[in-house]
């Protein structure tokens, strides 16, 4: 164990001196989605769908197929090939997704001039357990010309997901009302904290043992495994995923030091640097969001997610920037005490009400889009 540690930190220092020229620049045609559609795209669903796949999600799985067989109609159905089914035993983040998706598809719409009609489950909602074959909503878009365009339609371009350290100034209360309002009228609670000492350190103890507790589980740690790309060859390939371009991370990798095949110890040097990473984040963290549901059925988190898309867009268009702490709401058993703390701490005891998002939100520096499959890799034949 000592042995295969001092080949980590030393194997570190010499990839620090052989890689100071490797570009840490994702791969351009991962990054094509982000363009936006082309300019001589002709059909209407097309150009809004290509903003609808720019949609966040868990694990940035992209679990969207989309049906355009009927004319003037797009079918959206859960890709039952891209589930998380340790760290997301019910599928509520995927359906959260789904609900993403469907928000930038109707802030693109209305930018046409078109209304989405959005009919969830037309076969039927999905049961408790997971997912199934049925889709996840109709929509049919009628031209009309008293839509209103939406000012967040700026912002899909813009949207990140940010996981680096945050200032440690607190976001300026404007913005905070702003990111706020951006949800009001819908049937959810949603907040920031305001800066108080005592809250924010509830917030951050809880968040730090739910990351350490998904970092120590072997089977939720693979799962996460099983989704990094490492590289620009890998990044290129998938499109998707978790992606990691460091050249040190490359030099780990390619040299058998970084194995994917297996957990690690528990008291791996990797993971208890990823762990003492996070946790300086938070510590650094100013501020949190959350948006809570009463209920949560499979409608309310296809909801949540369109109300948190929105809330992400207008905190971009504020100048901040947020990251799901999805762990703490996890449901599998490991996560059953951050899971209990966070509902309570938001005043949100379940089974009757569902914290859907917590996240951190802050000012941070500005990072690359994600990668992104790009619109055929979505549609059905």
């Amino acid at each position: 164990m000592h042995r295969r540690q001092f080949l980590r930190v030393t194997g570190g220092g010499v990839v620090l001196a052989a890689t100071a020229g490797c570009s840490t620049a994702l791969p351009a045609e991962a990054l094509a989605a982000w363009q936006g559609p082309s300019a001589g795209e002709q059909d209407v669903r097309r150009w809004i769908l290509s903003y609808a796949i720019l949609a966040p999600h868990s694990h940035n799985l992209q679990s969207w197929r989309v049906d355009l067989r009927t004319p003037g109609e797009i079918l959206l159905y859960c890709d039952l090939t891209r589930l998380l089914p340790q760290t997301d035993p019910f599928s509520r983040q995927i359906l959260m997704s789904q609900g993403t998706f469907l928000e930038l598809l109707d802030l693109a719409a209305r930018e046409r001039g078109q209304r989405a009609e959005i009919t969830l489950f037309p076969a039927g909602e999905f049961g408790p357990e997971r997912p199934d074959e049925r889709p996840v909503a109709r929509i049919v878009l009628r031209p009309d010309a008293a839509v209103t365009r939406d000012p967040l339609f700026a912002q899909i371009l813009r949207r990140r997901t940010n996981r680096e350290a945050y200032e440690a100034r607190l976001p300026e209360p404007a913005a905070i009302r702003a990111v706020l309002q951006a949800t009001d009228g819908q049937p959810f609670r949603v907040d920031v904290t305001r800066g108080d000492a005592a809250e924010l350190a509830a917030h951050r103890a809880i968040a730090a043992e739910a990351w350490r507790l998904e970092l120590t589980t072997p089977r939720t740690l693979m799962e996460s495994y099983h989704y990094l790309r490492i590289g620009p060859r890998e990044i290129a390939a998938h499109r998707d995923g978790i992606s990691l371009n460091s050249p040190m991370v490359r030099f780990a990798d390619a040299v058998g030091l970084f194995d994917r095949t297996q957990t690690p110890a528990p008291d791996d040097a990797n993971v208890r640097r990823q762990i003492e990473d996070f946790q300086g984040k938070l510590a650094a963290t100013p501020a949190f969001y959350w948006l809570v549901s009463e209920g949560n059925g499979r409608v309310a988190q296809v909801q949540a997610g369109r109300a948190y898309v929105r809330a992400q867009l207008a905190a971009t268009a504020q100048g901040l920037s947020m990251q799901p702490l999805s762990q703490a709401l996890q449901e599998y058993p490991e996560q059953a005490g951050p899971y209990a703390r966070v509902h309570a701490l938001l005043q949100a005891p379940a089974p009757r009400f569902t914290v859907q998002m917590w996240a951190r939100i802050g000012h941070a520096p500005a990072i690359a889009p994600s990668p992104r499959r790009g619109l055929p890799a979505q549609l059905m034949a």
